[in-house]
């Protein structure tokens, strides 16, 4: 029986390289019939004749968008297993044209959900409002002063999204025994009773989280959803934490709440430029930390996203059931 065929399609050949790697492509060769070029859209057209047979595509972050009529040149096309996380920006096409799409956005959020968890501990104990005062003896114990910090036991926490990367943080904060809120207009009562959260509004999340972290999906219904007076509705000595997208915030006025309050700390990840453009506020501000998109697969973490997309293309090509598919209508919500 002769091995399905498959291609690398990938506008960034390093990419591929660096996220399977560490054995991975040799793994892929084992399962498939694998072209040796990596496709390109400037390729494509020269190697089509070669390719067009092609039953699987691999990808990872570097997908190029495809409109139908591309599509149509692959008629035994089955699948795409994307590597990375999101399939916005291609998915719909393959969708449309009844090609299943597999993406590793369950591989990426583990990453995601550890550094916030471990964002929220250290904001619980005041970690990044004493870093501001820790520089000489006499500010030493000035940061005592802006607030007393809960420690991580039987604290209210806001997470903003509760998708996957929310649902695994929502688990990580409930095993340090902290009380977990959560703004979703997508979860229904029942969910939130499942995952034993509380269903709270947007406003009230700020109220009464003493951090409230940022998982929303970046779509047109999300752009500066946040508001910059509902992070002025936090308590004092809170932390707000954005590792999601930058677009869901009012971004300057943003900054001149944190300006205004220095008892509140902000922890971005994520700005609506990456990074900010020269002058932007927040860079001079001191309770605002800015870190270059590191709340994601790093490093070898990347390779548990290659691991996703293989394993997902072993147990489809055996079974034809497909794990971490996406679909149209989750396309609505997902980030």
């Amino acid at each position: 029986m002769c091995e399905p065929k498959a291609i690398i399609v990938c506008e960034n050949v390093s990419s591929y390289e660096r996220v399977y790697s560490g054995g991975r492509r040799d793994k892929l060769k084992r399962i498939v019939d694998l072209y040796p070029t990596v496709i390109n859209n400037e390729n494509l057209e020269v190697e089509l004749a070669q390719i067009c047979e092609a039953e699987y595509i691999f990808s990872t972050w570097g997908m190029p968008k495809w409109d139908e009529e591309i599509i149509l040149k692959f008629p035994h096309l089955k699948a795409v297993f994307y590597a990375a996380g999101s399939v916005q920006s291609f998915a719909r096409p393959f969708l449309n044209s009844g090609v299943r799409v597999m993406s590793a956005w369950a591989a990426n959020a583990v990453p995601v959900a550890e550094y916030t968890q471990s964002q929220v501990q250290l904001a619980l104990n005041g970690f990044f409002h004493h870093l501001q005062f820790t520089k000489s003896p006499e500010t030493f114990m000035k940061a005592k002063e802006l607030s007393a910090f809960p420690g991580c036991f039987d604290v209210e926490v806001s997470l903003l999204g509760a998708g996957m990367i929310g649902r695994m943080v929502i688990e990580r904060c409930q095993e340090l025994n902290l009380k977990v809120l959560v703004y979703d207009p997508f979860m229904t009562e029942q969910e939130a009773q499942d995952l034993n959260v509380e269903k709270v509004e947007l406003e009230e999340a700020f109220e009464r989280g003493f951090v409230v972290s940022n998982h929303l999906a970046n779509l047109p219904e999300t752009v500066e959803l946040i508001k910059a007076r509902y992070l002025n509705l936090m308590p004092r000595g809170a932390t707000f934490i954005n590792t999601g997208r930058g677009a869901t915030i009012e971004e300057q006025k943003m900054a001149e709440v944190f300006a205004q309050r220095p008892d509140l700390v902000g922890l971005l990840d994520v700005t609506i430029s990456e990074p900010p453009k020269p002058g932007n506020k927040l860079y001079a501000l001191p309770n605002v930390f800015l870190t270059p998109h590191i709340a994601g697969s790093l490093g070898q973490e990347v390779w548990r996203m290659a691991d996703y997309a293989i394993t997902a293309a072993e147990k489809f090509m055996k079974t034809g059931q497909m794990d971490y598919d996406v679909t149209l209508e989750m396309l609505v919500s997902m980030a």
